[in-house]
């Protein structure tokens, strides 16, 4: 059977949430136009699962009409009862580029208790590229949870900001091997001759993994 909108728009009325979760796979299928507007549909749908799947695939249809995703995707940053689709929300926002939504993505850093979304907006934060979010990278760097400081480490290389060049520096001899490759990536960023040394440095890590990479991105 071919999928079309309005088989697909009648999959997101069934009182199977199953169905409705289908829909959203198949929307893949449609037009993106035809897409978008009844993906917005399943954005507002009562099954947190299928609303997680219909911001996933903001990312992907959000370009169309950004317009009408941006109050969407904000709504269900901030609004949202349910943690992954407030963490969804954030990786659209930051795929997206939506440099205005950077207070909302503030905000909920300093007041959420989740650490998935705490982690998902610093992750985010590299991929926006807005330059005010330097101060809140610099603050998850010293977040109790590793996985939230290193995504800032990440976070920080794509910002590009050379501020982030003393905070970086100083996780050269991190006793971590992911968080000094990670390291790699984010100096690999940066032209500045400090930066270049460090990678330099890196090139005789004990991990093979965080060696190789500081190789290839110096060219070695």
């Amino acid at each position: 059977m071919a999928i079309t909108p309005d088989s697909v728009r009648e999959l997101l009325h069934s009182d199977d949430y199953g169905d409705r979760l289908r829909a959203v796979n198949q929307l893949r299928e449609l037009d993106p136009a035809a897409a978008f507007d009844l993906v917005q549909l399943a954005a507002n749908d009562g099954n947190a699962r299928v609303r997680y799947a219909a911001i996933s695939q903001m990312a992907s249809l959000g370009q169309h009409d950004l317009a009408t995703a941006e109050p969407l995707l904000r709504r269900s940053l901030t609004n949202d009862p349910e943690p992954d689709v407030q963490a969804a929300a954030a990786d659209t926002i930051g795929g997206l580029q939506i440099k205005s939504a950077y207070p909302d993505l503030a905000t909920l850093y300093h007041s959420t208790p989740e650490w998935l979304v705490k982690f998902s907006i610093v992750a985010a934060l590299g991929e926006l590229g807005e330059p005010d979010a330097f101060e809140l990278l610099q603050e998850a760097l010293t977040s109790d949870n590793e996985l939230i400081a290193t995504a800032a480490i990440g976070s920080l290389g794509e910002l590009g900001d050379s501020r982030a060049l003393p905070l970086l520096l100083t996780y050269t001899n991190h006793p971590d091997w992911q968080v000094r490759h990670r390291l790699v990536q984010a100096l690999a960023q940066f032209s500045e001759p400090e930066a270049q040394s460090a990678l330099q440095q890196l090139t005789t890590d004990d991990s093979e993994i965080v060696a190789g990479a500081a190789r290839q991105h110096l060219g070695d």
